[in-house]
Formats: C-alpha cells, sequence, structure tokens
C-alpha cells in the first residue's frame, strides 16, 4: 500500500511540474514545416510563423489550395538565388491573391538557405513569388530608408538541390531572363509534421 502511495505522489508531482510546460506550448507559435517537391529532388523548409505571420499564412494558403503544382523556378541565377511560385512552364504567369504588407523588419536575413518573398519595387506587392537565397544577400535586407525582402523561412533539408538548381543553364525568353533551358518543375508543395 506505501508503494501505490509513493507512485501517486510521484504522478502527481509531475502533473503539476509540467502543468505550466503545456500551457506555454499552447501558447508558443508553431513554426510549420513544408516540402517542395521539385524535379530536381525535395527541399524542406522551416516557416518563420513566429517573425513573419502575414507572410507565412499567405504562403501556406498557396500551399493548401495546390496553387504551386505544376509552376516552376522561372528565374535562376548562380551564386544568388532561385525563384519560383508564378508560372507554369510555358511562362504563363498563374493569376495570384491580393499582395501582402510587407514584413521585412522583422530582423531575419537574408543569409544562404533563407526563403524571402519576391515582389515588384512596391514593398506591399508580394504575392506567390518567392525566392531561396542561395548565398549571403544582406543587401536585400530592411534597412533605414530601404524596404527589404521579408525572410518567412529556412531550409532544413535540400540545399544541395538549391546549389544544383543554380546551376542549370539559363537564357532569355521573351522579356524573361534567367530562365532554365529545361523547366525545373515545383511538383507540388505539401506541410509536413515536424
Amino acid at each position: 500500500m506505501q508503494t501505490i502511495g509513493m507512485i501517486r505522489h510521484v504522478l502527481l508531482s509531475l502533473a503539476l511540474l509540467l502543468t505550466p510546460l503545456a500551457a506555454n506550448a499552447e501558447s508558443t507559435p508553431v513554426n510549420p514545416q513544408v516540402v517542395i517537391k521539385t524535379s530536381e529532388g525535395d527541399i524542406t523548409l522551416r516557416l518563420f510563423q513566429d517573425k513573419a505571420p502575414l507572410t507565412v499564412a499567405n504562403f501556406l494558403s498557396y500551399v493548401d489550395s495546390g496553387y504551386y503544382s505544376g509552376t516552376i523556378f522561372h528565374r535562376v541565377i548562380p551564386n544568388f538565388m532561385i525563384q519560383g511560385g508564378g508560372f507554369l512552364p510555358d511562362l504563363t504567369e498563374k493569376e495570384s491573391g491580393d499582395p501582402i504588407k510587407n514584413e521585412s523588419k522583422n530582423r531575419l536575413h537574408n543569409t544562404r538557405g533563407t526563403i524571402a518573398m519576391a515582389r515588384t519595387n512596391d514593398p506591399d506587392s508580394a504575392t506567390s513569388q518567392f525566392f531561396i537565397n542561395q548565398r549571403n544577400n544582406m543587401r536585400l535586407d530592411w534597412a533605414p530608408g530601404r524596404e527589404g525582402y521579408t525572410v518567412f523561412g529556412e531550409v532544413l533539408l535540400g540545399m544541395d538541390i538549391v546549389d544544383f538548381i543554380a546551376t542549370a543553364p539559363t537564357g532569355k525568353v521573351g522579356s524573361f531572363s534567367d530562365v532554365p533551358t529545361e523547366p525545373i518543375l515545383v511538383k507540388e508543395i505539401v506541410r509536413v509534421t515536424p
């Protein structure tokens, strides 16, 4: 009987110790993960929902709708970045949703292996297109008087695939420059459990 009482006491103590941890876990945002399945291999990303909530929510809405399936990396510049998320293999632009507010003041940097939103000269013009930095591109960061490009995640696995894609032969097609001569497909982007 004394042993059962002791076990109960230990279990109750553990439950009391773990309760604050469970409460904290619920209030801490989870940074989701996705896999970009490309024709060259898979790239696994962790998204910084805690640092770029609008951008991550926007990106995941495209992921969950299947928007990225069948798109290409349409702009590939070695020793800089690879860009995709808006064009089909024939360079037809997919219709995208409304632009989102720029979150580049989030203190995340455009370093090697990070993913950021592509945009026009208007800082608040990002929709579906993204790029993965192949090197450190700190000049793309926010600075006083200069809006940056919002970093919203990082490559966990598959940086070798990013490096391989960056070596693809490219050319000019119509008004597009740096287009891979052989399409590099995004088969799909899917959420995964960390």
